[in-house]
C-alpha cells in the first residue's frame, strides 16, 4: 500500500484528527477537485456538482468536522476514490 492509499484510507475510514491541510488539499486535487482561494479560505468544487466544499487550515491541520465534511462530500456524491 502506498503513501496515497493510506492518506485515503485515513480521510475516508481512520480518525478524523491530526491528518495535514496539505495533504487533504493534495488528496482533493487527485480527485479532480478544482480549487480557488480567498485568504484563508479554499473552496474546491467540481464541474457538474452543485455543493462546493470551503475548507480552512488550524495551524497547518485540517479541522476535524470539515475532514467530516469532505467524507460525507464524497459518498453523497459517488466520487470514484471517495469510498
Amino acid at each position: 500500500m502506498n503513501g496515497d492509499d493510506r492518506l485515503a484510507r485515513r480521510i475516508l475510514y481512520g480518525s478524523s484528527a491530526n491528518i495535514r491541510f496539505s495533504d487533504l488539499v493534495a488528496y482533493l486535487r487527485r480527485l479532480g477537485f478544482k480549487e480557488r482561494v480567498k485568504g484563508s479560505h479554499h473552496i474546491f468544487y467540481m464541474d457538474g456538482i452543485p455543493d462546493q466544499l470551503n475548507l480552512q487550515p488550524l495551524r497547518g491541520q485540517a479541522k476535524v468536522y470539515q475532514v467530516r465534511q469532505v467524507r460525507r462530500y464524497l459518498e453523497r456524491h459517488n466520487i470514484p476514490g471517495g469510498y
